[in-house]
């Protein structure tokens, strides 16, 4: 086997081609700090912002990586470019002391910036720091195991990262949560948690017997195949209600709309996994289009933010 570069193999093992997701969370809420405080913006604040979330994100997926290595689930997985693992540790390519190093210094310099944005911001950034802090360290050693990885997948890499990104641009000390949070970046926040759970549930449906042989008890076990496909399918189509609602109930721009273009994708996505839920090769189609959703989706909420400015 031809011999991989050191940038090459980091960059598998930091899954760097799923980092994406992050920029496109962050450029969500700084486009939403713009619109609404466009004479404060900053550009180092900002820049910071993304740094930590992209580091943060890197965090986790190297936390994943040691640990599936360590519980040798990474040993009986299908390995597939979405699910997996990157199999750098089990290759040689890099060693769970490196990978833990790495997993524990990203955390920490993500760390570093929200205690930053807590003191010149505002004193939320410390709470939402803490439940990314949380889900990145504890997601399989607990979190997999209660069936709470899908909520806080969802929440501190997705919803969480706009309105983070938004309160850490716009907050200043002493401002109650109601001055720093409008309804409509909370609200517009939700789908974007929701496509990132659903991320993480379809591609488990490869791992779900190597995941339960290692301990872990997430949807997919406990639901079925099956059972999960539906409900990958009904919370694809609640993302998306929820897109369609909020123009109409007056809480955000009719921009958004943009962000319905998906919405063939993902509902091919949906009737492949009810259909080939437990058939791995028919399966893998919808696995890549889950991601162009997830990530086309994200993309299109922070464009139709940016037409307004």
């Amino acid at each position: 086997m031809k011999k991989m570069g050191q940038v090459q193999v980091w960059a598998a093992q930091t899954r760097a081609n799923f980092l994406l997701l992050a920029v496109f969370l962050v450029v969500i809420g700084l486009a939403f700090a713009a619109l609404h405080h466009s004479a404060a913006f900053n550009w180092f604040h900002a820049t910071l912002i993304m740094l930590g979330a992209i580091s943060a994100h890197i965090s986790v997926n190297l936390f994943n990586e040691y640990s599936d290595f360590q519980t040798k689930i990474d040993f009986n997985t299908e390995r597939t470019p979405f699910s997996g693992g990157s199999g750098m540790l089990p290759a040689g390519h890099t060693k769970p002391k490196q990978v833990s190093i790495a997993a524990w210094f990203t955390l920490l310099f993500a760390t570093a910036i929200g205690v930053y944005f807590t003191i010149v911001s505002h004193y939320s950034i410390i709470i939402i720091a803490l439940i990314g802090a949380i889900a990145i360290t504890l997601y399989t050693p607990l979190l997999s195991k209660l069936l709470l990885g899908e909520i806080f997948a969802g929440l501190a890499l997705g919803s969480l990262v706009i309105i983070g990104a938004y309160i850490a641009m716009v907050g200043q000390p002493g401002m109650s949560l109601s001055e720093v949070l409008p309804l409509e970046v909370l609200l517009v926040s939700i789908p974007p948690g929701i496509l990132t759970a659903l991320l993480l549930l379809l591609n488990e449906f490869p791992d779900a017997e190597a995941d339960k042989a290692g301990g872990r008890k997430h949807l997919v076990i406990v639901l079925g195949k099956e059972n999960a496909s539906w409900f990958y399918a009904a919370n694809m189509v609640l993302t998306f209600a929820i897109i369609l609602l909020l123009p109409i109930l007056g809480i955000t721009s009719y921009w958004i709309y943009l962000a319905l273009l998906p919405l063939p994708v993902a509902l091919k996505a949906s009737q492949t996994a009810i259909k080939h839920h437990s058939e791995m090769q028919r399966l893998l189609p919808a696995l890549g289009m889950n991601v162009m959703v997830v990530l086309g989706t994200d993309l299109l909420i922070a464009i139709a933010v940016i037409i307004q400015l």
